[in-house]
């Protein structure tokens, strides 16, 4: 299990990614909004918007699928249950913690998931 100090580390972890993450979707949004005053000016001008769209679009997609697992991690640490495999109830390892700070499976369990979502 975690210790107390350790929970907190990973408190501020993930509420220096959610700072982080919260900036970029500003930022990314503010492109966006510029990007759609724009008028294009032949065919080649609308492909790289709309490329560009897309692909910030994908980016805000992703980062608030981020944010949103970085919420269920923080609640999880006021609850009292963070790095307790969802599936199991086992301990997740520490270093898997501290590559993917918001995880909610371990290792066995994540395979088992991934496996399942495929299916």
């Amino acid at each position: 299990m975690l210790t107390p100090q350790e929970m907190e580390d990973f408190r501020r972890e993930l509420q220096a990614r959610k700072v982080q993450i919260l900036s970029n979707l500003e930022s990314v949004q503010d492109k966006l909004t510029m990007m759609q005053n724009q008028e294009p000016k032949d065919e080649g001008d609308f492909a790289a918007l709309a490329i560009e769209t897309e692909i910030d679009g994908r980016i805000i997609e992703q980062q608030r699928a981020e944010l949103n697992e970085i919420e269920i991690a923080l609640g999880k640490i006021d609850a009292g249950t963070y790095g307790v495999c969802e599936m199991c109830e086992e301990p997740i390892g520490k270093e898997r913690l501290k590559v993917k700070n918001f995880a909610r499976y371990c290792i066995s369990c994540r395979e088992i998931n991934e496996r399942e979502q495929q299916l």
